[in-house]
């Protein structure tokens, strides 16, 4: 079986797999980074959604074998203490109800920030494609505008 050498969260790690393998898997249950959620398995659902080289990316069809020297960030990654501007906001905001799909949420809104530092409703909806089945979407907006208006280090 070959071996993988990335970085996760910051960290050089050394993995076996068949090339085929979703990075999801290997995250999951390699590397026992649970907070990355299995949803659809095709990435539609977003529930997946990690970083690859500063993208969000949808892991459950992104083979290891992708990966290459590439640097990959899970929501555990985002700060030690889970105190992430985005983070906070989701708190701040009580977005949460069953929260299976907030990790990826998360990572997708980190990644629109990036990119666009104070969106507009239309740029969120676009960005975040992720599917919550709770309905949580006017909170998931109202989080992204709360940690956008708090601006700092995304």
């Amino acid at each position: 079986m070959p071996k993988y050498n990335f970085t996760v969260n910051n960290k050089s790690v050394s993995v076996e797999a068949d090339a085929d393998t979703p990075l999801l898997w290997v995250l999951r249950d390699q590397l026992n980074l649970v907070g990355t959620k299995y949803g659809c398995g095709v990435a539609q659902c977003g529930a997946c959604t990690i970083h690859y080289n500063g993208s969000p990316v949808r892991s459950c069809q992104f083979p290891v074998s992708a990966v290459g020297t590439g640097k990959v960030v899970t929501i555990e990654g985002l700060s030690e203490k889970g105190d992430h501007p985005v983070q906070q906001a989701w708190i701040d905001m009580d977005v949460a109800q069953c929260g299976y799909c907030q990790s990826g949420q998360i990572m997708a809104a980190v990644a629109l920030l990036k990119k666009t530092p104070k969106p507009t409703d239309e740029e969120i909806d676009s960005a975040i494609t992720n599917i919550c089945r709770c309905g949580t979407s006017v909170r998931i907006r109202k989080a992204i505008h709360l940690a956008a208006s708090k601006g700092g280090k995304l």
